[in-house]
């Protein structure tokens, strides 16, 4: 496979990427950001995410496609190229390219197109969506769930609060890139049933007691989400 080149659009910031005003709260969004710290086209789609509405639950998913292309992304994981290559497939999109945003695993366009963004996610926002709530205790969270629309699979990720890189070759020689939310691990952590409550308790330890908590509902592996909450450190 090799690395797909789009170019970078212009960042629509400001008011055009934090809604704000006295709308009544609505349910979180997971957007996902598959990008690289080799490919030249990620750095403004990485700023972005972090410039995104409140309701917006970010990763940073970092892909290793990019790593033969010289600079290899100290983050990137296979398992995150083969989860974009699957969101290709169930959405079928012609190509796996960085960046690329999806949003509630519903659709996928340029990491770095701020005004479709801030449309997608608007949308997403509106959908039917299952509670999730996730409280901290000594060992760990206590994930529950409530209210799914239908049946699906409960994960569990967990993220590097923000990160950067001194970049020594590649395409971004010389550059400091900044991430948020850079995704470590990621694992199906049960299902919930349509009418049904779902509740576990994870244990974290080491690194994993200070990361950032994600846990999302999703249909299927990289099917729709309908439904998401985060404890950030």
């Amino acid at each position: 496979m090799f690395p797909a080149r789009t170019p970078a659009l212009l960042l629509v910031l400001g008011s055009a990427i934090v809604l704000t005003g006295a709308a009544p709260p609505r349910a979180p969004v997971l957007v996902e950001l598959f990008t690289s710290e080799g490919c030249s086209s990620c750095p403004p789609a990485d700023h972005l995410l972090e410039q995104l509405d409140p309701r917006a639950i970010v990763l940073s998913e970092h892909v290793d496609y990019w790593d033969q292309e010289g600079w290899k992304d100290r983050f990137s994981s296979h398992a995150y190229t083969l989860r974009q290559e699957s969101y290709s497939r169930q959405l079928s999109l012609r190509d796996v390219y960085t960046p690329e945003m999806v949003v509630d695993g519903a659709v996928g366009f340029n990491g770095s197109d701020g005004r479709r963004a801030v449309d997608e996610i608007a949308k997403a926002a509106e959908r039917p969506k299952a509670a999730v709530r996730l409280t901290r205790t000594p060992t760990g969270v206590d994930v529950n769930v409530d209210d799914a629309p239908h049946s699906a699979a409960v994960y569990l990720a967990l993220a590097d609060n923000s990160a950067t890189s001194q970049v020594g070759s590649g395409e971004n020689k010389g550059r400091e890139l900044h991430h948020v939310a850079v995704l470590r691990s990621l694992k199906k952590i049960g299902s919930v049933k349509h009418g049904q409550a779902f509740h576990k308790s994870v244990a974290l330890s080491g690194d994993d007691a200070s990361r950032r908590v994600v846990v999302f509902v999703q249909d299927s592996d990289t099917g729709p989400v309908i439904g998401a909450a985060e404890f950030q450190p």
